[in-house]
């Protein structure tokens, strides 16, 4: 049997096409109010030249407000795939808003998910 409870607060983040720094920065920041799957340590690999890359990492999300997220800037916008349940994508979103000018870029709404398209930018 699935948890459906942890399955509601797991946010699923994809960052594309940007530096291993940027990505870094953008989970750093996430880190800094939520748990992830990737210690701080395990900072993305290095880009392969002419190849499409995808970083991602997954974070537990709760249902209280995280505050500010601490991170650093970045050097170009990134672009960030944030998929889970709604809520949880929701807070997020916000989260993001902290540290980040956050432009939606679209989004896709399932039946308990939902995934938002978004671009990030230094404030």
């Amino acid at each position: 049997m699935a948890d459906t409870e942890n399955q509601d607060t797991l946010v699923t983040v994809a960052l594309t096409g940007h530096s291993k720094e940027d990505a870094a920065a953008v989970f750093g920041a996430l880190r800094s109010a939520f748990s992830s799957d990737r210690a701080s340590g395990n900072a993305p690999h290095t880009e392969i030249p002419g190849r499409p890359t995808v970083w991602t990492a997954s974070f537990d999300v709760p249902d209280t407000d995280p505050g500010p997220l601490s991170g650093a800037g970045l050097s170009a916008p990134v672009t960030a795939t944030v998929q889970g349940g709604y809520h949880a994508v929701d807070v997020v979103r916000a989260a993001l808003g902290t540290a980040f000018s956050v432009e939606e870029q679209g989004e896709a709404l399932g039946d308990q998910e939902k995934e938002l398209n978004l671009q990030l930018e230094n404030k």
